[in-house]
């Protein structure tokens, strides 16, 4: 697979084109590389600047809570109450104590940009990209509500703080919790300004900051003016960002509280009323914000999502690289609508279509006709992820394994057990190792991939074949054959990275997802339907 070099995004949800770089960078993985003198100043703040700011920063936090505690002691989670005199003087005191926290852990000025609107005049603000906990920097500026999981509010210290900004919280023992969720933000929105602003990062997930993903509906949803707020962190080395794959949350912390000066940009767009077309669909409200605050951060919009995290995530024997092309590839199956319900079903019977083909090219009509669908901007996209040597052609069997990947990417045998029963040869059942690389490379969604080492391993008889159960056994005999095998033949081949110094990412994870995979999870997903149940299994997997 390859991602080509120029071309044109289709239609958006709006039906305007919009041009647009290949998305060669996976926006759910950081990478931090440290010169050997940025890996000496940060020894040297570990021990003398690092204890310090940490201790200043717990020491502020634990000043703020007695106020936090006093403010919410008999306040209504449900009913407006006035902002009295004393309440006020709270809410001025934290502000001022959450600023000299910032100011201890090394924002030492930020800048503002633009003009915060007044609750009456947009009830919500939209904050893009979501990339670190630090995102938590504009809610103790404004003191603006946000969505947070009802568990938060019962951690110690912290939760008190929580609630003091009263967020609408999300329960996830309750099953009509997300329904609920947008009903109270819808209420709370039509208030005519008597609730506090509600702050939501509608991107639902933490990303590096290289694109904006799709927005979720749920702050569109009210039909009410919001206000886009865009964030930026201009620092020279990148210790903020916190994505699904890179470094943990304690080391972005340790890494940041380590650095002289941390850099914070916040910009108030002009308010974005919804237009009467908008108001009906929340959708479109939602890519007309992007767009906007995309254009104001100068970055590319994308529509990968948070659900394109369960590729990254999934407990399958093979991890994806980082400059992986099934992210491109999910997010056109899912815009031409061709990640089947009946899952199994449909593969089973692509798997016997494309066998029968055996190996024969198809150009783009005949993949249309494959497919079942309408030739169009989109699978002219999708079919140049597979047209690797540009001729105009493409290896349906190379089609179905991605699609397999994609619609189960935790059942990684089963995805090769499909692939072997495409590839094998009647007479004996086995493939070459032509065609096991043909495999693994559409597995991982690489464009080049060596097995030679990998294949001898297998064959050890020498036959030049291998047969699926020959390769099963050897996965279970060597759980840790990628980092032996492809790792060592393929040096730009590069996972998720876990650790900020590494410049060779771990291998590739054979019972599970590796336990260096760090999920960040902080941004409740609230949107009214989730039917695959995807977002769900990735939060309580990572709670």
């Amino acid at each position: 697979m390859r991602l080509p070099s120029n071309r044109q995004c289709a239609m958006e949800g709006d039906g305007k084109m919009m041009d647009q770089a290949p998305p060669v960078r996976n926006p759910f993985v950081h990478v931090l590389k440290f010169s050997p003198l940025e890996k000496a100043k940060i020894a040297l703040m570990t021990v003398t600047l690092f204890p310090i700011r940490l201790l200043m920063a717990a020491f502020m936090m634990l000043l703020a809570w007695p106020f936090a505690f006093l403010a919410s002691v008999g306040r209504s989670e449900t009913t407006v109450e006035p902002q009295c005199l004393w309440r006020r003087l709270v809410d001025i005191i934290l502000r001022i104590i959450m600023r000299v926290m910032w100011f201890a852990g090394g924002f030492h000025w930020m800048t503002v940009k633009g003009q915060r609107a007044l609750p009456t005049e947009a009830p919500i603000l939209t904050l893009a990209p979501h990339s670190s906990y630090f995102d938590a920097i504009p809610v103790t500026m404004t003191m603006s509500s946000i969505v947070m999981k009802a568990e938060s509010k019962d951690l110690p210290l912290w939760g008190t703080l929580i609630k003091y900004i009263r967020p609408v919280f999300v329960s996830r023992s309750d099953q009509n919790s997300r329904k609920k969720t947008v009903e109270e933000i819808k209420r709370r929105a039509h208030s005519g300004g008597e609730w506090p602003q509600i702050m939501i990062f509608p991107e639902g997930t933490c990303t590096n900051r290289s694109c904006i993903i799709t927005f979720k509906p749920g702050a569109f949803i009210p039909a009410v003016p919001v206000q886009p707020v865009v964030i930026r962190y201009p620092n020279k080395l990148d210790t903020i960002t916190w994505t699904w794959q890179g470094p943990g949350a304690f080391e972005i912390l340790w890494l940041t509280l380590c650095q002289l000066h941390n850099e914070f940009v916040i910009e108030f767009l002009p308010i974005y009323t919804p237009s009467e077309e908008e108001k009906k669909n929340p959708a479109l409200f939602a890519i007309n914000v992007r767009r906007v605050m995309a254009k104001a951060l100068g970055v590319p919009i994308t529509d990968y999502s948070f659900e394109d995290c369960q590729l990254a995530m999934a407990e399958g024997q093979l991890r994806l690289p980082v400059d992986t092309c099934l992210l491109e590839f999910a997010k056109l199956a899912r815009r031409l609508g061709l990640k089947p319900k009946n899952t199994e079903k449909v593969l089973q019977e692509f798997g016997n279509r494309a066998r029968k083909l055996e190996g024969q090219k198809l150009g783009l009509e005949d993949f249309a006709h494959f497919l079942d669908v309408p030739v169009s901007d989109m699978l002219r996209d999708m079919f140049a992820l597979f047209d690797e040597h540009e001729d105009n052609s493409m290896d349906i069997r190379e089609y179905v394994i991605a699609l397999s990947v994609v619609c189960r990417p935790a059942k990684t045998l089963e995805t090769m057990k499909l692939a072997f029963k495409m590839f094998e040869a009647e007479e004996d059942g086995a493939i070459t190792e032509r065609e096991l690389a043909v495999v693994l490379k559409t597995a991982l969604g690489v464009t080049h991939l060596g097995v030679s080492r990998l294949f001898t391993a297998i064959d050890a008889e020498d036959t030049g074949k291998i047969t699926f159960d020959k390769f099963r056994r050897f996965v279970e005999q060597n759980p840790d054959f990628a980092e032996d095998y492809l790792y060592t033949e393929n040096a730009g081949l590069h996972s998720g990275p876990c650790h900020s110094h590494q410049t060779q990412s771990p291998p590739l994870d054979l019972h599970g997802t590796a336990t260096s995979k760090t999920a960040n999870g902080i941004c409740p997903d609230f949107s009214p339907s989730d039917p695959d149940g995807t977002i769900d299994g990735l939060l309580k997997k990572h709670n």
